[in-house]
């Protein structure tokens, strides 16, 4: 690693911050998957939370953008990525995230690593060329291995044979099938994939991508964004795999990391006040340190609740500012704000925008 010995405020950090985000200036309509790219992936837990998420970046989006990218243009790729949870990942470059989700661990409970092996296995081999709904895939499973129980598995509403598999590169999502989803390999994809990677290169390239985005980042923040571990340990060699390419900055006394290329930029960075609401699970929340000043820790768990629930928030400079909560009855649209602290007179406008933005976006009147 370099050291740059470059000091660094948090007002220009978050300004560079949020214009990788596209929080300063949205996107282009016809640039969804590269604004997915730029923020490491769409957090889809909840899918109206990874449209929002769009919505949030992307000037004048579509209400069916993320269904045609991942069903008719096939730019957008669905399946179990970071922490486990299910993601929207760039088709183009997905070889690069399969190689690195290749290296989380795919285990369940009740399962051995041989049984997590053989049903894997069974998945890909059902899946090679063909959508499968969940009852047809456990049917296929059963066929292949001969075992009912490796079927009761993949029908488990838990999901874990699925995960196991998503990791392992053998199973994405497909478009459903009425009220039924469906499961295809992402070989079958038009990725333009230039083939299978080794795991250290998909380390290294997912540690590079996660700096460009939310840098300056410490090895714990890499760590919880990755694999939810508040352990830096498991995920440094990550960092110092990029060699040079990475730089030691300090931000206000603190040492974290960027990559070496985006430090001019962050550098000549000048803040601008802008205030916007992103959604529930919003990867900008789901990436960034659950500490001062990007959040007072009096109010940390008004927003990563109980149960893995992630609050939609109120962002003010790139601080989490508040909460707050949207509710459709008929056409009309109910918002309500909770700001944490009395708000600047600035904001106001601005959220009152972003409020009407999202009515359009849901065909609502407020």
């Amino acid at each position: 690693m370099a050291s740059e010995g470059v000091r660094l405020s948090w007002t220009q950090a978050l300004a560079w911050r949020m214009a990788r985000h596209h929080l300063l200036e949205r996107a282009a309509t016809q640039d969804i998957a590269g604004v997915a790219g730029d923020i490491c992936g769409l957090h889809a837990q909840v899918m109206s939370s990874a449209e929002l998420s769009l919505w949030a970046r992307v000037d004048g989006l579509p209400r069916d953008a993320v269904s045609k990218a991942l069903w008719t243009d096939r730019s957008l790729v669905k399946l179990w990525a970071t922490r486990r949870t299910l993601h929207l990942l760039p088709a183009a470059g997905l070889e690069v995230w399969l190689a690195a989700l290749g290296t989380l661990s795919g285990g369940f409970t009740g399962a051995t690593p041989q049984d997590v092996k053989a049903i894997t296995e069974a998945v890909g081999d059902a899946l090679a060329g063909r959508p499968l709904t969940r009852e047809e895939l456990a049917l296929e499973v059963a066929r292949l291995t001969g075992s009912q129980e490796y079927a009761g598995w993949v029908r488990s509403s838990w999901g874990s044979a699925l995960k196991a598999a998503s990791l392992r590169g053998l199973l994405c999502f497909a478009e459903s099938e009425g009220n039924r989803v469906r499961f295809t390999s992402p070989a079958s994809l038009p990725t333009g994939s230039t083939g299978p990677l080794p795991p250290e290169v998909g380390l290294r390239e997912v540690a590079r991508r996660f700096l460009h985005a939310y840098g300056p980042a410490t090895a714990a923040d890499l760590g919880r964004w990755w694999m939810e571990t508040r352990s830096g340990r498991k995920v440094l060699p990550m960092l110092e795999s990029l060699g040079d390419d990475v730089a030691e900055v300090d931000v206000e006394g603190e040492t974290a990391f960027m990559l070496a290329a985006d430090v001019p930029d962050v550098v000549a960075a000048r803040p601008r006040d802008v205030a916007r609401l992103l959604p529930a699970f919003d990867p900008w929340v789901m990436g960034m340190a659950r500490r001062e000043p990007l959040i007072d820790p009096r109010h940390v768990g008004r927003v990563y609740r109980q149960q893995g629930w992630v609050s939609p928030v109120i962002l003010v400079n790139g601080r989490v500012a508040g909460v707050w909560r949207h509710k459709r009855t008929g056409r009309r649209l109910a918002v309500e704000l909770e700001p944490f602290e009395p708000p600047a007179a600035w904001t106001e406008p601005q959220l009152a925008a972003e409020i009407g933005r999202l009515a359009a976006f849901l065909g609502c009147d407020l």
